[in-house]
């Protein structure tokens, strides 16, 4: 079975850093399109504003891959900060595949609460490592945030590991705890956590690294 990971740019942040920001969808010959990431939502234009975000509605970037929302049939957040399910929404059809301290998490803290847990919202709870589709399985990677997770596919290549913000950049991953993060402030939560959780992804030895933040790919 081959399964194709496309990228697709969602939105650039101005405020931090300039970064991009990216979702992927795995095209699944059985289970269909699976979203993971969805990007920065719409209405809330103090955070817009904070964040000097420039948009872009995921029906476009996935039109780019002769996709449209209503073929996604499954979504993975990698965590809920505003910028990975702001358009969460645009899928309703869709379960919502979370940790479900992730969930717990974000909602305690209350940020961006309208992007994610909306009337309808389907949410397929998860507690640490779980397989979604055949080839497609989530890992936990605490750290950034408590319930943070990456996702892995099986490709022909390889093993391919989105890694949502297990680390904003190639070169975060790459150095680890060595990574210089003076300009990377929010990179993790609670620092321990977040290092084994990278320790634990190299030592997977992925084929090939998408970021969410960076166009960058690592390819082993």
């Amino acid at each position: 079975m081959t399964l194709e990971i496309v990228r697709l740019h969602l939105a650039q942040i101005g405020g931090f850093n300039d970064i991009p920001v990216h979702g992927f969808v795995i095209k699944h010959p059985k289970a269909g399109a699976i979203l993971v990431d969805s990007g920065v939502g719409w209405g809330d234009e103090r955070l817009i504003r904070e964040w000097k975000v420039v948009n872009r509605r995921a029906a476009d970037a996935l039109a780019e891959h002769d996709l449209s929302p209503a073929d996604v049939k499954i979504v993975i957040n990698s965590h809920l900060h505003f910028d990975h399910c702001g358009q969460n929404a645009v899928f309703k059809q869709a379960p919502f595949y979370i940790q479900r301290s992730e969930l717990e998490r974000a909602r305690r803290e209350g940020e961006s609460i309208q992007w994610f847990d909306f009337a309808g919202a389907r949410f397929e709870l998860v507690d640490g490592d779980a397989q979604i589709a055949e080839g497609v399985r989530v890992v936990a990677t605490p750290g950034h945030t408590i319930g943070h997770q990456s996702v892995v596919v099986d490709t022909d290549g390889g093993g391919a590991l989105m890694i949502g913000d297990a680390a904003y950049t190639s070169d975060i991953y790459r150095d680890r705890a060595a990574a210089d993060l003076s300009h990377w402030p929010g990179q993790h939560a609670d620092r321990e956590s977040w290092t084994r959780s990278l320790d634990r992804l190299h030592a997977m030895h992925p084929h090939t690294v998408h970021f969410c933040h960076d166009t960058r790919v690592i390819h082993a």
